[in-house]
């Protein structure tokens, strides 16, 4: 009997989930295009095309590991392939538009689209980046003189306890 009632908790709960879910609606084809203008001006492209370029280089990688005399061979094919797969960026930028749209009415699209657009907009698409980098740098150095402050507290309160690490 429990079981009975769990089962049919979990069915009711998924069907309100699924339901509110479904009542969302799809956002509309001008929606997806102003987001994808959106995702455009942010600098999409230049944030998608490495992604085509590193699957194409890490692929080359492997298959250099195994056979290396076919490096001149797999470099040629390697830049005919990022050339090839290089219109793939629209399926990435239009899976962004996407989730924009999914996320922020059109009106809120049109007001962030015309900020990126604005000098200032213009300035933090090209700033950001910088920006964003430097932090993930700064977080790794942080992240590892945090983690040795970390380990030095382990071991000491560890100590207190009678433990040597």
């Amino acid at each position: 009997m429990k079981h009975l009632r769990l089962a049919a908790a979990l069915l009711f709960a998924c069907t309100i989930l699924g339901s509110a879910a479904l009542a969302q609606p799809a956002p509309s084809a001008s929606a997806i295009a102003t987001a994808r203008e959106l995702v455009e001006t942010k600098g999409g492209s230049a944030m998608f095309d490495p992604v085509i370029i590193s699957v194409v280089e890490q692929t080359k990688a492997a298959l250099l590991q195994t056979n290396p005399q076919l490096a001149k061979d797999l470099n040629d094919v390697a830049a005919q392939l990022r050339t090839e797969f290089a219109p793939k960026r629209d399926e990435l930028m239009g899976y962004a538009a996407k989730l924009y749209a999914d996320r922020f009415s059109e009106q809120e699209l049109k007001d962030m689209l015309a900020f990126y657009k604005s000098p200032l907009g213009r300035k933090m698409s090209n700033v950001e980046p910088q920006v964003l980098d430097q932090t993930f740098s700064y977080i790794q150095q942080w992240g590892q003189q945090v983690s040795e402050q970390v380990m030095n507290r382990f071991r000491a309160e560890m100590k207190k306890k009678g433990h040597n690490l």
